[in-house]
């Protein structure tokens, strides 16, 4: 991960050591280190400690996470710790991160984006196959209500089966054979060092990313003028221009990051293209548009994207989803 470049003269030497909240997953703290890293290397002057903590989503393995109820799922414990001054900042994996934030809370900083694509990764006995050549019946690895329905969509003929706990742990029982493979973010496995195990990069026409995938936000209280500043340092722009115009389809959708909703932006000079997808959990209805206009209306051409596919029926899908969920 890199960083832009950052004019820093003119930021005062804080009063107070800069305390950086993360999750205590080794992904979670990866992350956490290298944001801690970015910011000693601006503010050599300044002292930023970690403390960890852990979130409902980190307790709860036993459970898929559409059933848990997703709103908050991996940051609402940070967030308390802000509002409660016990933690300045939080280092989040955007995708985790709620569109709608607590009042006093917001989105300061998105660092580079990482490749946000989904990966595949294989048994041993399947490393001569890719995607489309697995066999029938295959039995593929997801706890992404997203990925299960866009890979619903395009081969009925898999058997699929939730996979929970850290990455280490879901490798160890895809090598032990309860799946033939599991589909992963390419992102966590290049950050986890587990860049072999990507065996191959899903293409946008088989699977569309989550909103954020591959970036980080960093989140802080709204009034704490002085974090806000430092936390410019990191940010990259390009990168939040794409996820400004995802997180705002998203919300105009109502979609927590537990619903078949998937994106893909892309930068070209002052101009935005979005792609989105709302998809029924069977696969058996995905209604897919996309819009283009000027990155500095990124927020603007999500809720456009939005609104255009809840006129094509994305709606009463998500009512359908949250339905059946919340029964189950």
């Amino acid at each position: 991960m890199t960083s832009l470049s950052s004019t820093t003269s003119n930021i005062s030497t804080p009063s107070r050591s800069i305390r950086i909240g993360s999750r205590k997953s080794q992904l979670a703290l990866i992350q956490t280190y290298w944001v801690q890293q970015e910011l000693q290397k601006h503010f050599p002057h300044i002292c930023f400690e970690v403390q960890t903590m852990a979130t409902q989503g980190d307790k709860i393995l036993d459970v898929a996470l559409a059933k848990i109820g997703d709103k908050g799922l991996f940051t609402k414990e940070l967030e308390l710790a802000m509002l409660n001054q016990e933690i300045d900042f939080a280092v989040h994996s955007l995708k985790d991160l709620p569109t709608r934030l607590p009042e006093g809370l917001v989105l300061a900083t998105v660092t580079e984006r990482e490749n946000p694509a989904d990966a595949l990764v294989v048994h041993e006995k399947h490393k001569d196959k890719q995607i489309d050549t697995l066999p029938e019946g295959a039995v593929i690895g997801t706890s992404s209500l997203r990925r299960l329905a866009q890979l619903r969509h395009q081969f009925p003929h898999f058997t699929f089966k939730d996979v929970r706990g850290n990455l280490n742990t879901r490798m160890a029982k895809l090598d032990a054979g309860e799946y033939d493979a599991l589909i992963l973010a390419v992102a966590g496995l290049q950050r986890l060092g587990m860049s072999d195990r990507i065996h191959q990069v899903l293409p946008i026409e088989v699977s569309l990313y989550a909103v954020g995938q591959g970036a980080l936000g960093i989140e802080c209280r709204a009034d704490d003028i002085e974090v806000l500043s430092l936390l410019k340092a990191i940010e990259h722009v390009p990168t939040r221009d794409r996820v400004l115009a995802e997180r705002a389809f998203l919300r105009e959708l109502e979609g927590g990051c537990q619903v078949p909703i998937g994106v893909h932006t892309q930068l070209n000079a002052n101009t935005l293209a979005l792609t989105g997808l709302v998809a029924s959990v069977d696969g058996k209805r995905l209604i897919k548009d996309s819009v283009i206009g000027a990155v500095n209306n990124a927020e603007q051409l999500g809720i456009q994207l939005a609104q255009s596919l809840r006129e094509q029926g994305a709606q009463e899908i998500l009512e359908e989803i949250f339905q059946t969920v919340h029964r189950g």
